[in-house]
């Protein structure tokens, strides 16, 4: 059996109190032994500093790293400063998104898609880096079609990734035909499903609602009906998502990516279920 890829996800945090929480959080999940922690990029490089800090906190502490690099709103020559400041830091692994249009920005920039950004990092860096992107088994909430959405992540993979990871999301099967079908269509880098813990019921439904994933009404409706009563809802929570990765694994996906939003205590819990 092939190994399993396990990471996880944080954010740049913007206090010093923030990065030492980070480091608690970093710290309790590093007993698992993940691939590598991934930290996002702000929408137009606003984070720029603070991811290139986290990540290098990460590796300061013997562990692998991938910072994001979101491409929508850029210039060629800010791209091509902070593949050079990676390069110059000892990175070797970078997540290529399009990313989001900064607040009040009504040019895309010089990148319009995250296919352009990955071959953007090959023409200037050949193989130095390992290129991670995005999948959309529900599709991307901006694409006009789900076969415009196939076409635009078979154009990321033939431009140079070495492998994906997906948007949350809590059908498993919509994972399993978007990996049949893409497959179908020559990809053969392993696609690995995003997951995320649920800890608050108005959280979820917000971040679902800007990303384009489906909380099945089943779900919604039974977290309504638990209100305020947060201990309930984690415990759904925990349940459905456990299932979900366990249903996942069982069925071949090659690891688990998860969104842990700079916590520790949910992940660890459904590591633990799994007997990972």
């Amino acid at each position: 059996m092939n190994k399993r890829n396990f990471s996880f996800e944080f954010f740049p945090p913007k206090t010093d109190e923030g990065m030492a929480k980070l480091r608690n959080t970093r710290a309790q999940l590093a007993q698992f032994k993940p691939e590598f922690f991934s930290v996002t990029f702000g929408a137009g490089g606003t984070t720029r500093e603070g991811t290139l800090a986290a990540v290098q906190d990460i590796r300061n502490a013997g562990l692998a790293a991938a910072p994001h690099l979101s491409c929508i709103g850029s210039t060629r020559d800010n791209i091509r400063a902070v593949l050079n400041e990676y390069r110059e830091h000892g990175i070797r692994h970078i997540v290529a998104l399009r990313g989001d249009m900064p607040s009040g920005m009504v040019e895309a920039g010089e990148f319009r898609y995250a296919n352009e950004l990955v071959s953007f990092i090959r023409a200037e860096h050949g193989e130095h880096f390992h290129i991670e992107v995005a999948a959309y088994p529900e599709f991307h909430p901006q694409a006009r079609s789900a076969e415009e959405d196939m076409a635009n992540f078979v154009r990321k993979v033939e431009a140079g990734a070495n492998s994906a990871m997906t948007q949350y999301f809590f059908n498993a099967d919509a994972y399993f035909r978007f990996v049949d079908e893409v497959q179908a269509r020559g990809v053969t880098i392993p696609v690995v499903p995003g997951i995320m813990p649920i800890s608050n019921f108005g959280q979820l439904v917000r971040f679902s609602d800007m990303c384009g994933a489906e909380v099945p009404r089943w779900l919604r409706l039974r977290m309504q009906a638990y209100m305020d009563d947060s201990a309930s809802i984690r415990a759904l929570g925990l349940d459905v998502v456990t299932e979900l990765c366990d249903r996942l694994l069982s069925n071949g996906a090659p690891g688990l990516h998860f969104y842990t939003l700079n916590q520790a205590g949910l992940v660890s819990t459904i590591w633990q279920r799994l007997g990972l």
